[in-house]
């Protein structure tokens, strides 16, 4: 039987180009783009996506009732977080006065402060929005094939800061440094978007559709 990769959905962010992505490199597995928590958990491995706010998400998470769902998840399967995902992942949101998140890593999600400027000087945009170059901090199995330093595309005006510095597998610079994947046992989580990275962003996903978290980093 083939292996069923479940793409959550919670009516936040582009999902038919995240499944479509998925069934190109891994046309073998059974994509299924899901709001149902039997599905999720039944499924071989688990991809959370989405983009726009963090207020938004937590509240339709738990209209679907699917909070402890995603949280299991995390715990017990290959897990892929994407963009508004991670940020879902952390303890605790600054938007809107301040938002409680999943809490599956101890942390919070920060505004890019105002007046950030790249090395020539010159006035970063808010929101961060296109192609940044992604540092590996470490070695993990999902960045197989994928050179140090690749570009990804990037949307978001808030960033990652988890407590454990040893969670960071990779940093991007904005005016800043900040984290841009973190990793621990059967979670890989990316601020980017992978669906929208061309070459690189379709490596990982490859990656994350052939990941062993038993066997590999």
């Amino acid at each position: 039987m083939s292996a069923v990769i479940a793409v959550i959905d919670y009516g936040m962010g582009n999902l038919h180009s995240v499944a479509k992505a998925l069934e190109h490199v891994a046309p073998l597995a059974r994509v299924r783009v899901t709001q149902r928590a039997t599905d999720i958990l039944e499924a071989d491995r688990v991809v959370f996506p989405g983009q726009g706010a963090i207020g938004h998400c937590m509240q339709e998470l738990a209209r679907l009732d699917l909070v402890e769902t995603v949280r299991r998840a995390a715990r017990e399967k290959p897990f892929l977080g994407m963009c508004l995902g991670p940020q879902a992942l952390m303890s605790h949101s600054d938007e809107n006065g301040g938002i409680a998140a999943l809490d599956v890593f101890a942390g919070d999600v920060h505004r890019f402060p105002e007046g950030l400027r790249d090395a020539h000087g010159l006035r970063l945009k808010i929101p961060h929005m296109g192609w940044s170059c992604v540092q590996q901090i470490r070695p993990h199995a999902l960045w197989a094939g994928i050179e140090d330093g690749a570009r990804f595309y990037f949307v978001h005006s808030y960033h990652l800061a988890p407590a454990d510095p040893a969670l960071v597998a990779g940093e991007t610079e904005y005016g800043i440094r900040f984290a841009t994947a973190l990793a621990r046992a059967n979670v890989f989580a990316v601020q980017f978007h992978p669906e929208k990275s061309a070459a690189a962003g379709l490596q990982l996903l490859a990656n994350f559709a052939a990941w062993d978290p038993d066997r590999t980093a």
